[in-house]
């Protein structure tokens, strides 16, 4: 277990930071009184950093840090956001469901309340994320794309601009159509697959790199979709117990209609699409 630093290791830590972080070195900051940085962190020196980070974005581009503030800006804080308690769970269990509820001015209010209590970027966006294939899947592809530029960006930049990008994919997400075909299609497939075991690959789509398995019908009758009109033969790619079976169920949204009737016109009535 790490021991808590001394006292003039982390007054000589805020100094560093101070002339040497890419956006702290920027500011004006007069680093007047340190006891309640260094209480409140309890010696460790990520809770310093962060509460620093916090002070010095509550003040704008010139801070004078006294106890006084630090433990305004502290008690502030956690007042509108408490990080490991239920709050913390409560307010992105909001976010999350008031995107997937496709109101995009209540997501932007819990992303406000996230960000003024200096939640961190990534977290944030790791969830924008997941939802985006979650809850919007197929029926509006770009989502993913937008919220893992997100992702990418805002670990770059950091806050306060993170905000600006934040901001942008939440709202995007929220008025984005939905969809949970994607999220139910591996959910059934990982349960058969679970009820099945392992089911045997058919012979003609098996790889072949042997004269042996060749010889043992591996690769045989395999039909080769571009060499057929349209790019498609019919031919089965299940394990014959699971024949039929369709996991994926367009959702009614526009971009899955489309999908539906394309997947209909290849296979007919075998999946019911």
């Amino acid at each position: 277990m790490l021991k808590p630093l001394e006292e003039k290791d982390l007054i000589q830590l805020l100094h560093h930071a101070i002339r040497k972080d890419e956006i702290l070195h920027k500011k004006t900051i007069e680093l007047k009184e340190t006891e309640a940085l260094i209480n409140i962190s309890g010696g460790d020196a990520r809770k310093l950093l962060n509460l620093l980070e916090l002070v010095v974005d509550a003040e704008g581009d010139s801070v004078v840090i006294t106890d006084d503030l630090v433990m305004e800006v502290a008690q502030k804080r956690i007042a509108l956001y408490d990080k490991k308690g239920e709050q913390h769970y409560d307010i992105i269990s909001a976010f999350i469901k008031s995107m997937r509820g496709s109101d995009p001015n209540a997501a932007i209010y819990w992303l406000a309340r996230m960000i003024e209590g200096g939640e961190d970027v990534k977290f944030i966006a790791r969830r924008m994320l997941i939802l985006a294939s979650e809850d919007i899947g197929n029926a509006n592809p770009t989502a993913l794309v937008m919220a893992n530029a997100t992702f990418e960006a805002v670990n770059k930049i950091g806050y306060p601009e993170s905000s600006l990008i934040l901001s942008q994919c939440a709202i995007y997400l929220a008025s984005s159509p939905k969809s949970n075909s994607a999220t139910t299609a591996i959910g059934d497939a990982m349960n058969a697959v679970k009820q099945h075991g392992d089911l045997s690959v058919p012979l003609h789509i098996r790889n072949a790199p042997t004269k042996l398995m060749k010889n043992l019908g591996y690769g045989k009758d395999y039909q080769y979709s571009h060499g057929y009109k349209g790019n498609f033969s019919e031919q089965e790619y299940l394990p014959k117990e699971i024949s039929g079976t369709k996991f994926y169920d367009p959702g009614k949204n526009a971009r899955e209609e489309e999908l539906r009737k394309f997947l209909k016109n290849l296979w007919k009535e075998k999946y019911n699409y």
